[in-house]
């Protein structure tokens, strides 16, 4: 019903406010026990082969929401009917920010795609600080939540002062969270991937180190990274223990590496946004392949990019991930693709002989 009525009905309008209309919606669902029980009824699969244990973490299945769709924390209710096993909250960043300007979300439906220019728009880490008593029940979520911080996105803070953003952030919400996200790659903020060069990214980790360490860390890249690049970071990397693993990846603003089918004029209509989805799929897979293979095994990664079927996800989980998150999947998929993906990972998982998602990570790296 989803795809052939709901969709190319939402898809007449303007997918910002689309998705406002639906986080509103969502929120306000999750705020109502019996609203909550239809959606669990309809969208959540449990199976024992999807349980796992990641980072010290257990979660009833790997496939999450990736960040950028609850940029507020405004779905944590909700989301958990809806058969996620966990889920990325932000990006927050120190202070609020109104976002870009102009035109900021469009859609690509030839390359199954957004483009995507939101510039890490979010209320602030104050402010998602004060709605955690309301949110989590006895210091706890439903699921596992994890929280994506960034830079805040002002160009009067740079340098050192940008570096203080991050450990102020990262002071104020890891304590209260199941693992935190460092987003060194949005590429649309002012400073760009500053963050992942690998002097800047040393300078930021040398100080993190001195932190107080709440929760697993996990750093998240570009997934249109070369091997040198990658290589480069997982250098740095190295040199910090407290890092736990990688989100692979972001959006990607190389276009002309993507072979996109999307109309020349769709393309321009947000010529900086960064590319989602279907065209980053593959790339981040490989990427995943690599950083897996490099380390040893020694990160945990969670794949990011294109996935929109049980297919999709198994081929990162085979790369190297331990978890998947989704995001332009379940805009194109909608709510039921959450369950769709947990069966069919359990019938791949069955058709490999593996007893459990955590047997097969890895497992087709060449």
């Amino acid at each position: 019903m989803y795809e052939y009525l709901l969709r190319p009905i939402l898809f007449l309008f303007d997918p910002e406010r689309v998705h406002d209309f639906f986080v509103w919606f969502g929120e306000r669902l999750g705020n109502c026990a019996p609203g909550r029980s239809i959606v669990r009824m309809f969208c959540s699969y449990n199976h024992p082969s999807l349980r796992t244990r990641v980072a010290g973490i257990d979660f009833e299945n790997p496939v999450g929401l990736g960040a950028g769709f609850d940029k507020d924390m405004r779905l944590t209710r909700i989301m958990p009917t809806v058969g996620f096993g966990f889920m990325e909250v932000g990006a927050v960043t120190r202070w609020l920010y109104a976002g870009n300007d102009g035109l900021r979300l469009a859609r690509l439906p030839e390359d199954r795609s957004l483009i995507v220019y939101y510039g890490l728009k979010n209320i602030g880490a104050e402010a998602v600080l004060a709605k955690l008593p309301e949110l989590q029940k006895n210091g706890k979520f439903d699921i596992p939540i994890g929280v994506n911080i960034a830079k805040t996105n002002r160009a009067d803070i740079k340098g050192a002062a940008s570096i203080e953003d991050y450990a102020a952030t990262y002071r104020m919400l890891s304590p209260h969270f199941s693992y935190i996200t460092l987003n060194v790659s949005c590429p649309n903020a002012q400073d760009g991937c500053m963050f992942q060069e690998p002097h800047m990214l040393d300078s930021l980790l040398a100080v993190l180190a001195r932190e107080r360490k709440h929760c697993p860390v996990f750093l998240k890249i570009s997934s249109h990274l070369s091997k040198e690049e990658t290589d480069a970071i997982l250098d740095v990397v190295g040199k910090y223990p407290f890092v736990d693993g990688f989100v692979v990846g972001n959006l990607s603003k190389r276009r002309e590496d993507l072979l996109l089918r999307s109309s020349r004029e769709k393309l321009d209509a947000i010529p900086n946004g960064g590319i989602s989805g279907g065209p980053i799929r593959e790339i981040s897979t490989k990427l995943i392949e690599h950083i897996h293979k490099r380390s040893g095994g020694r990160y945990t990664i969670i794949g990011l990019g294109g996935v929109f079927t049980a297919e999709d996800a198994y081929k990162k989980i085979l790369a190297g991930a331990s978890l998947v998150q989704m995001v332009t999947g379940l805009i194109y998929g909608g709510p039921m693709a959450v369950r769709r993906i947990n069966k069919g990972l359990v019938k791949l998982l069955a058709r490999d002989g593996y007893s459990h998602v955590a047997d097969a990570v890895g497992k087709g790296a060449r």
